[in-house]
């Protein structure tokens, strides 16, 4: 008789799972590459999207001088078209507001002092803008402006949350269906007031900023009258530096 033993054999449930395990292994190995691949392409995507944001904000800014100058060089004026987009910030609080102006702030999601949002320029905002005018301050945000907002003080609703734009993700998530996938979708369409222009700007949290550096001047007086209140044209995009 030979002394070697024979190698106990492996029980078919331990084989059974340790075949399991690989096949979960290579499974997860598959869909992580697969994951991969499909993050690069999508970045890829939005790096496309973003050039052409670029040229397009490029070629309306060149339309733009080149219509001025051709307006000058035949001893005219170029007048521009009328916004279509503003940015509105609360100033005063709200000891002794009447009814009408409260209603509109709160039409506008203005609940706090220093509050911001974007506003679609039309008839009935136009003259909402004027009901509430002595307690806001108004004017025609530049791109800079709207860029500097959304990445600094931008803050998503998710869920009825206040959360803050960290990942292209958070944006993905609600406002997918409208293809608007990441910041610069985002920008994009609140600048130029685009189709989805509504749901980007319901998305946005109302942006809370800081006094101005320096202070106000007169909150009571109108913007003409040396004061802070009402509309300010381009103006509004020095404040916000002050703000931001």
């Amino acid at each position: 008789m030979s002394d070697t033993k024979k190698l106990p054999k492996v029980p078919e449930t331990v084989l059974k799972k340790r075949k399991q395990r690989s096949e979960l292994k290579a499974k997860a190995a598959k869909s992580a590459i697969l994951e991969k691949q499909k993050q690069q392409q999508k970045k890829r995507q939005l790096f496309v999207r973003a050039e052409k944001y670029v040229r397009e904000y490029r070629a309306r800014e060149q339309d733009l001088l080149r219509m001025k100058r051709q307006a000058r060089k035949n001893d005219n004026f170029y007048v521009e078209d009328e916004p279509r987009l503003a940015f509105v910030m609360r100033i005063r609080g709200i000891n002794g507001v009447h009814p009408q102006p409260r209603k509109v702030m709160q039409l506008f999601r203005l609940r706090q002092i220093n509050n911001g949002v974007f506003i679609k320029l039309n008839k009935a905002t136009l003259n909402m803008l004027r009901i509430a005018e002595p307690y806001i301050a108004w004017g025609v945000p530049n791109l800079k402006s709207v860029r500097e907002l959304v990445y600094k003080r931008g803050y998503g609703k998710v869920d009825k949350q206040r959360i803050p734009l960290t990942d292209n993700a958070i944006i993905e998530k609600v406002l997918g269906d409208k293809d608007v996938l990441c910041m610069e979708d985002l920008i994009h369409e609140i600048f130029t007031v685009g189709g989805n222009f509504k749901s980007a700007s319901n998305f946005l949290w109302p942006f809370k900023l800081n006094t101005p550096r320096g202070g106000w001047r007169r909150k009571y007086n109108h913007y003409n009258d040396g004061g802070d209140f009402g509309f300010r044209g381009d103006k509004i995009n020095a404040l916000l530096r002050k703000m931001i």
